[in-house]
């Protein structure tokens, strides 16, 4: 569409509007990742780490990961700074995954990039149609979430453990 043409106003639909919402947060999400040198893979992971200490096997339920792959992701990001594995104080067979101060700073600096596009995108709402889509969305999430028996405060998906 040329910056001429006027844009459609007319309602996508619900599938249509969040299939195309989702690419849209999609495409912010791995530009945000390259800008900061992350694969969108290794940005979900630093995501993941930012508000919890997840073991190994909590990271590839948390990402829907293999076994193997968990342990190459932890292993590549290990290698850059980003995390650190240490010994889980719950069970000594298994070890947590943590941000070091690099990878603390690195996924502040990537959420907070997200967080100003996506933002920007929805400028053109007022507020009161903002904090409803906050809302609506939230709905959705928790809904999903307890169907699937995913406990949202830990991230962890209970069923598949």
């Amino acid at each position: 569409m040329s910056a001429s043409t006027p844009a459609r106003t007319e309602d996508l639909g619900l599938v249509d509007g969040l299939v195309q919402t989702s690419m849209l947060v999609q495409a912010v999400f791995a530009d945000a990742a390259a800008a900061h040198d992350l694969s969108p893979l290794q940005a979900r992971l630093l995501g993941v780490l930012r508000d919890r200490e997840p073991t190994m096997a909590d990271v590839r339920r948390l990402l829907d990961l293999d076994k193997s792959s968990t342990t190459g992701l932890v292993d590549r990001a290990e290698r850059r700074g980003l995390v650190r594995r240490a010994a889980s104080p719950c069970d000594g067979r298994s070890f947590q995954v943590l941000l070091t101060d690099d990878g603390r700073r690195i996924a502040q600096d990537f959420v907070a990039a997200v967080g100003e596009q996506l933002t920007t995108l929805a400028e053109d709402l007022g507020e009161r149609d903002r904090n409803r889509l906050s809302a609506l969305l939230s709905s959705v999430v928790r809904r999903h979430a307890a169907a699937h028996d995913i406990d949202l405060g830990a991230g962890i998906d209970r069923r598949r453990t």
